[in-house]
C-alpha cells in the first residue's frame, strides 16, 4: 500500500466517527419531533449517547489490538457500527435510539484507537505528526460534507435514511481494508492479554508526564469542539436563522480546519510539533479572549459576521493543536501503542464529551455559554501544556526531518 492510499484509508476509518456525529445535525429537529422529544436541549443526547459509548469502548480495543493485531478488532468494530446503524432505522422510541447510538459508538471506538495505533506502528516523531496532519486534513472533509449530505438525504426521505447511509459507508471502508491493509503490529510488540499486562500498560501510559498532560490539554480543547457540535443547530438555526444554509456555515468552518491541518503537515517537519502547537494554543487563547469580550459587549448576541470570522480563526488554530498534541502524547509510547491509544483516546473522548455536554446544556438562547466555554478550555489547556513542558514552551525535542 502506497503512502497516499494509506493516508486515505486511515482518514476514512477515522472519518466514520465524524460522519456518525456531523451527518446527524440537520436531522436532530426531525428526530425530536418524530420520537416525541419536547425539550430541544434533549435532542443533543443523540450526539452524547454515541460519544459515551465511543469513549468507554476505547479502553478495550487497545489492549486487544496489542495482543491479537490490528485487523481483527477493527473488523469487529466495523461490524458493530454497521449492524447498529441498520437497527437504528427501526428504533420505535427515543430511548431505544439512544441505546443504539451508544452501541454504534462502541463499534466506532475501534476505528479511532486502532487507526492511531496503525499510524504509530508505521511512523514516529515528526513523521507521525506529518502523516496525522494529512489524515486530519482528509478527516476534516467529513464535517464539510456530512451536514450537507444529511440535509440532501432528508430531501429524499426522513432521518432513517441517514442511518442506512452510514451503514453502507462503513461496509465499503471495511471491504477496502480487508482487501488492501496488511497487519502492522510487529511480532516483538505483541503483549499478553492478561489483567497484569493490561494494568502494567495502563500504568506506563498514566505515569508518563508528557503523554498524560498533552492528553489532558487535548481533552479540554476537544471539549470546546464537542460543545459547539452539541449546540451548532441551535446557534446557526435558532439564533442566526440560517435554516437550510446551516450546513454551509458548518462546512465553511470545517474547511478552515482542513486547511490548517494541510499547512501543519507542510510545516511540522521543519519547525516541529511543539513550536507549531504551542503557538497555535496561544493564538487560540487570544482569539477566544477577544471573542468573549465582544460577545459580552453585545449581551450574547454577536452579529453573525463577527461570530463566524472569530470562530473560523479559532478553529484554524485548533487544526494545528489537535494532530500535534496527539502525536506528542503518543511519541514516548510506541512500545505500547494500542494500549496508549486506548487510554489516551478514552480520556480525551470521555472528558471532552463531558465538557462538551456541559457547554451544550448551558445553551440559553445566546452564544455566550459557547464562547465562555471556548475561553475556559483554552486557558486550562495552556496550564497542562506548561506542566508537560516544565514551564518552557517552543522547545523542540526532535531534529527536523
Amino acid at each position: 500500500m502506497g503512502k497516499i492510499e494509506f493516508i486515505a484509508l486511515m482518514a476514512l476509518l477515522m472519518a466514520l466517527n465524524a460522519l456518525a456525529i456531523d451527518i446527524m445535525l440537520p436531522g436532530l429537529q426531525e428526530i425530536g419531533a418524530s420520537l416525541g422529544v419536547e425539550n430541544e436541549n434533549h435532542r443533543q443526547y443523540v450526539i452524547s449517547a454515541y460519544l459515551i459509548g465511543f469513549a468507554f469502548a476505547q479502553l478495550v480495543y487497545g489492549p486487544i489490538s496489542d495482543r491479537f493485531g490490528r485487523r481483527a478488532p477493527m473488523f469487529f468494530g466495523l461490524g458493530i457500527y454497521v449492524v447498529s446503524s441498520l437497527a437504528a432505522v427501526l428504533a420505535p422510541t427515543f430511548a431505544i435510539l439512544l441505546a443504539l447510538r451508544f452501541v454504534q459508538g462502541i463499534g466506532s471506538a475501534a476505528m479511532r484507537v486502532i487507526t492511531v495505533s496503525i499510524v504509530r506502528d508505521v511512523f514516529g516523531g515528526r513523521a507521525m505528526a506529518e502523516i496525522m496532519s494529512l489524515i486530519m486534513m482528509v478527516f476534516m472533509i467529513v464535517p464539510v460534507l456530512a451536514p450537507g449530505t444529511g440535509q440532501v438525504i432528508m430531501f429524499f426521505g426522513d432521518w432513517h435514511l441517514i442511518f442506512i447511509f452510514m451503514a453502507v459507508m462503513a461496509a465499503a471502508v471495511a471491504a477496502w481494508m480487508y482487501l488492501r491493509m496488511p497487519e502492522t503490529l510487529a511480532p516483538e510488540d505483541v503483549r499478553p492479554f492478561t489483567v497484569r499486562s493490561v494494568v502494567a500498560g495502563f500504568r506506563i501510559v498514566l505515569t508518563d508526564r508528557v503523554a498524560l498532560c498533552y492528553t489532558l490539554a487535548s481533552t479540554f480543547i476537544f471539549g470546546a469542539l464537542f460543545g459547539f457540535i452539541n449546540s451548532a443547530q441551535q446557534i446557526y438555526v435558532g439564533i442566526y436563522g440560517l435554516g437550510v444554509w446551516f450546513p454551509v456555515a458548518f462546512a465553511g468552518v470545517a474547511t478552515f480546519m482542513a486547511l490548517s491541518s494541510f499547512v501543519n503537515a507542510r510545516l511540522v517537519g521543519r519547525f516541529g510539533m511543539r513550536q507549531l502547537s504551542h503557538g497555535a494554543l496561544l493564538g487560540f487563547l487570544g482569539i477566544n479572549a477577544l471573542w468573549l469580550v465582544l460577545t459580552l459587549s453585545w449581551s450574547g448576541h454577536l452579529p453573525f459576521a463577527i461570530f463566524i470570522v472569530l470562530f473560523a480563526l479559532a478553529m484554524f488554530q485548533f487544526g494545528w493543536i489537535g494532530s500535534n498534541f496527539n502525536s506528542l502524547a503518543m511519541e514516548p509510547l510506541g512500545h505500547v501503542a494500542g494500549t496508549a491509544s486506548s487510554v489516551l483516546g478514552f480520556m480525551g473522548t470521555a472528558g471532552g464529551t463531558a465538557i462538551g455536554a456541559a457547554i451544550g446544556q448551558a445553551f440559553d438562547g445566546t452564544a455566550l455559554p459557547l464562547v465562555a466555554g471556548f475561553f475556559a478550555v483554552s486557558a486550562v489547556g495552556l496550564v497542562f501544556v506548561l506542566v508537560a513542558e516544565r514551564g518552557r514552551l517552543f522547545t523542540p525535542h526532535n531534529p527536523p526531518i
